[in-house]
């Protein structure tokens, strides 16, 4: 995998957002694979599809693309917020890529989130433009990547390290039992997920109850939250997630 861009094709364009975006998709398009079928190269999308920018043939995986300079940082500047939140919430979904580059056009960090773990909280709603702007009224939104749980980012590139194909295939592929659940139960296993990503390898039952008052503001109409706590807890343990040590303790898989 080539991590520098190919800066030739830069040279009939003036704006910046143009440069990186006709860098970045070439790159995407030269370097990049499906981690869900390992199939290469990606597919580009021709019409102008909303979100999504890539796809794979032989699986049919949608990809949407988000390049920064720098850093990988929490927030991620998104597009309109209504049509984001549509679209996340059908089957159709694209999982989404993630790319950092440095200002030698080099790329730092390449990972993507798998359209599973995006849930209408993830999505945060922009203040509308203002009256005297070109496109008044328009609300766009921000991807809020602390909402997803660390095993839900899949590097394929870290700090310019290339991951081996099979880590990431292996690592995408162990979470896709998330898309047979309903939003609802899916957005539990997510937040148990969360809280279980703020304590160490080994944690107990007690200290995972711990966020009940948390999750009891994200789920007020659920009055048994001890209850979905374990329940949760089992589905993570049989799908390989934690695993089950003695009576009300756990360990981390990932």
């Amino acid at each position: 995998m080539n991590l520098h861009f190919n800066q030739s094709l830069a040279k009939n364009y003036k704006s910046p957002s143009q440069i990186i975006r006709v860098l970045s998709e070439n790159w995407v398009a030269t370097n990049s694979y499906c981690p869900n079928c390992n199939a290469q190269p990606l597919s580009e999308f021709t019409n102008g599809k909303p979100v999504a920018d890539f796809y794979c043939s032989h699986c049919s995986e949608q990809y949407e693309l988000k390049s920064k300079k720098s850093k990988l940082s929490h927030i991620i500047n998104d597009g309109a917020y209504k049509t984001m939140i549509e679209r996340i919430n059908n089957a159709d979904n694209p999982n989404f890529f993630f790319l950092t580059y440095s200002k030698e056009y080099t790329v730092n960090n390449f990972l993507i989130i798998p359209k599973q773990f995006f849930k209408p909280d993830i999505i945060i709603k922009r203040k509308p433009l203002s009256a005297t702007a070109k496109r008044a009224g328009w609300v766009g939104c921000n991807i809020d990547l602390r909402q997803v749980p660390e095993s839900g980012k899949v590097f394929l590139v870290k700090n310019q390290q290339v991951i081996p194909r099979e880590e990431v295939s292996q690592q995408f592929k162990k979470t896709l039992f998330l898309r047979k659940q309903s939003v609802d139960s899916r957005g539990w296993t997510l937040d148990i997920w969360q809280c279980i990503d703020r304590l160490d390898t080994n944690f107990s039952l007690k200290q995972v109850y711990g966020f009940a008052d948390e999750l009891k503001c994200k789920h007020p109409e659920n009055n048994h939250i001890p209850d979905k706590i374990r329940q949760q807890l089992q589905i993570l343990r049989d799908r390989g997630i934690i695993e089950f040590v003695s009576r009300g303790h756990y360990r981390k898989l990932y």
